[in-house]
């Protein structure tokens, strides 16, 4: 084998390693986007139209179908504008760039204690709350309409925040590493019908952030006090704190470090499956 011949198996390999990058960031943000996995089963849908049409002979299906494909990719840009930037922004800010501060234990904890102050302090004087925590996507879109502040996390400062007579309490708070970005924000409400019709707008908000990004959205309810959690695109209601703090501590663990304790159970359930054999 010439180094001609290694080069260009190289190049092959480089070639067939960033095809199999795009798809994983396009697969992983279809996991955590509604509404781009509505898309991509409107293009699915529209590829399966165009051979159907083509095998039985479907000259104006064929020829609507043609005209679609032609126009689609300007189309599709235009309308989905921000879910292509979503994907774009995760691709071009996660975190193999360095664009997030590693949290130490002691930072993540702290962070945890903080918030379930605040939050145990909102419940008991059933203050409504929408506390945001930004993860891998992105929530600057957001930050960028709400108001700065960039404060080291404080529970007397969010619930300072939330104050009935504060003029940020409304919105949502968002919390990137161990600072307070930004209150204020306006998130787009969710349109799932499973969710109860009951639910207010700050729930329909959490969930809706959380289906468009991989945040955690803590809830508590003005009406009731309750507390709820908006992660992965699901809604969790009525947790105590000691759930929510659990919750907390398990979502915001590194992924390697989760995965490499799971690797490890494994390997115990492995050898105590052998010293029963």
């Amino acid at each position: 084998m010439t180094l001609e011949n290694v080069g260009l198996l190289l190049l092959k390999i480089v070639d067939v390693m960033i095809i199999w990058l795009v798809l994983y960031y396009i697969l992983k943000n279809l996991r955590n986007n509604v509404r781009m996995l509505l898309l991509f089963k409107g293009i699915a849908f529209i590829v399966l139209l165009k051979v159907v049409g083509d095998l039985l002979n479907l000259v104006a299906t064929s020829y609507l179908i043609d005209y679609i494909i032609m126009w689609g990719p300007l189309a599709l840009i235009i309308i989905f504008q921000p879910e292509i930037r979503n994907v774009l922004e995760q691709i071009g800010r996660s975190q193999l760039l360095g664009r997030h501060k590693t949290l130490t234990v002691d930072e993540r904890e702290n962070l945890v204690y903080e918030i379930g102050q605040a939050v145990g302090s909102l419940q008991k004087t059933t203050t409504g709350a929408l506390i945001v925590v930004e993860r891998d996507v992105s929530l600057a879109e957001y930050i960028n309409r709400s108001k700065k502040i960039y404060a080291d996390i404080s529970s007397d400062l969010l619930v300072s925040i939330f104050f009935t007579d504060s003029p940020l309490h409304d919105g949502g708070l968002i919390i990137r590493g161990d600072k307070i970005i930004s209150a204020g924000a306006v998130f787009p409400t969710s349109d799932n019908l499973r969710i109860s019709k009951r639910l207010g707008t700050r729930h329909r908000a959490a969930l809706g952030i959380a289906e468009e990004t991989d945040c955690i959205a803590i809830i508590v309810s003005e009406e009731t006090g309750r507390i709820s959690v908006a992660v992965d695109s699901e809604l969790k209601y009525n947790l105590t704190l000691e759930d929510l703090k659990m919750l907390l501590l398990e979502e915001l663990r590194p992924k390697k470090i989760v995965e490499e304790i799971l690797d490890d159970e494994e390997k115990e359930d492995g050898e105590k499956n052998e010293i029963d054999l």
